[in-house]
């Protein structure tokens, strides 16, 4: 059998100590499976005496990650730190300038400097894999950069946070209001030390921004995400949406269209009877779409230590066979710049609006919506005690900009009371 396959391992948190019980646990199989043995040879955290419920006795405890990253024992650095900025980049160029393959969960710092960590890994000889760095142990970076292949791809889409997924279906099953939720998610450790990353939607658009870049063969420009995150979807949203047949998902999308690359983080309404639609709990999904394979939907656990892990070790497993890959599945050299283009893909649209107890307020917001070139599907009144008045409408197929400009327009009007909620209504 070869010489074994040696990792140095930064970050041993959750997914950190899962990664060690996993190669604890599966020495022997995944030494069948890469012809060789994978043993951890060093590791290092900010805290080496925390109880970590593993047994880290045999590694070598390293005084830094980039000391981590420069130990000539170490062939496979492994990133499990975070965040786009710091120690986890110096430490992963460091790790290859020193001649170390990296493997990493950072979905930041790939979301961000990608492009540069990608040509340099190249022109260095060296891999970058991040399977674990979008949508937990769901294999969709190898799915994209490998099993399709052969696809001109239409269309990323999907449930990529599944902290937000849980807050979304836990207000509509128990019937509770956001801000009840949130702190329920707070307190069961499902949020990041910043809130704003999950439920302000850029957790997720870190990864569509990667998703896209594998897709359509440009650069990672999380810059060009429109994001929206979930803070203002109230439990009026929830239900009334159901009671039209949708759910409330905080949906990515990601498309080339001749104006450029759309890429979008929102709260949008999807079918109850679709697969996103039936998505329940801290699931993701992520939908592909290809010219030969059609449609692939792709689900499973988005996070935690078992699945993230899993992920870990399915690019350690590639390295110690000798697979050798572009980061971004084609060279970062000849990823193109995408240029950025506001979402302009005709869509129905939800619109929640409060009318004032006033004659004919129903009928200026029926002229504003013409004036904006908006047609009506379906529309629902609900009486309310103070006499003002909900109403839902769900429009025909239209342009962001009719939106903005109804939406612009409506207060004007005199008769709308508190602001009006607008989502996109995403064909699946």
């Amino acid at each position: 059998m070869s010489a074994p396959l040696r990792l140095g391992i930064a970050g041993l948190g959750t997914v950190g100590i899962g990664v060690v019980k996993i190669i604890q646990s599966h020495a022997d199989l995944l030494a069948a499976r890469c012809g060789r043995p994978v043993q951890i040879t060093a590791v290092c955290a900010r805290d080496r005496h925390r109880n970590r419920d593993a047994d880290l006795s045999d590694f070598v405890w390293a005084d830094s990650a980039a000391d981590l990253a420069r130990r000539e024992d170490v062939d496979v650095f492994v990133e499990l730190i975070g965040g786009e900025e710091g120690v986890a980049r110096d430490a992963t160029l460091i790790a290859l300038e020193s001649g170390k393959d990296v493997v990493t969960a950072n979905k930041a710092m790939l979301a961000v400097h990608g492009q540069a960590l990608a040509e340099r890994a190249e022109q260095l000889g060296r891999s970058l894999r991040f399977e674990a760095a979008v949508a937990g142990g769901i294999p969709v970076i190898k799915t994209l950069t490998e099993s399709l292949a052969g696809n001109a791809i239409r269309r990323v889409m999907g449930v990529m946070n599944g902290t937000c997924n849980y807050i979304l279906t836990r207000m509509q099953s128990a019937g509770l209001p956001y801000d009840t939720v949130f702190e329920e998610a707070r307190q069961l450790g499902y949020l990041e030390a910043d809130p704003t990353l999950d439920v302000g939607g850029i957790d997720a658009s870190h990864k569509l921004a990667i998703l896209a870049a594998i897709a359509f063969g440009t650069k990672p420009a999380f810059d060009g995400v429109e994001i929206e995150g979930i803070e203002r979807v109230s439990i009026d949203d929830i239900n009334r949406a159901a009671d039209m047949g949708y759910r409330i998902k905080l949906l990515g999308v990601a498309q080339m269209t001749a104006r450029g690359l759309e890429q979008r983080m929102s709260p949008c309404l999807v079918p109850c009877d679709s697969p996103l639609g039936q998505l329940e709990g801290g699931t993701n999904m992520v939908v592909i779409e290809g010219d030969a394979v059609g449609q692939l939907v792709l689900r499973g656990a988005g996070a935690g230590q078992g699945p993230t892990a899993s992920a870990v070790l399915s690019d350690i497993v590639e390295i110690a066979r000798g697979v050798r890959l572009p980061v971004f599945g084609q060279p970062a050299t000849g990823l193109r710049s995408a240029h950025p283009a506001r979402t302009a893909v005709p869509a129905a649209y939800y619109l929640r609006l409060t009318l004032a107890d006033k004659p004919g307020a129903l009928a200026k917001v029926a002229t504003v919506l013409g004036d904006a070139g908006i047609s009506i599907d379906r529309m629902r009144q609900y009486g309310h005690a103070s006499g003002d008045a909900p109403v839902l409408i769900v429009t025909h197929k239209t342009t962001p900009d009719a939106i903005d400009f109804a939406i612009g327009a409506l207060p004007r009007t005199g008769v709308i009371v508190g602001e009006p909620v607008e989502l996109r209504i995403e064909e699946v």
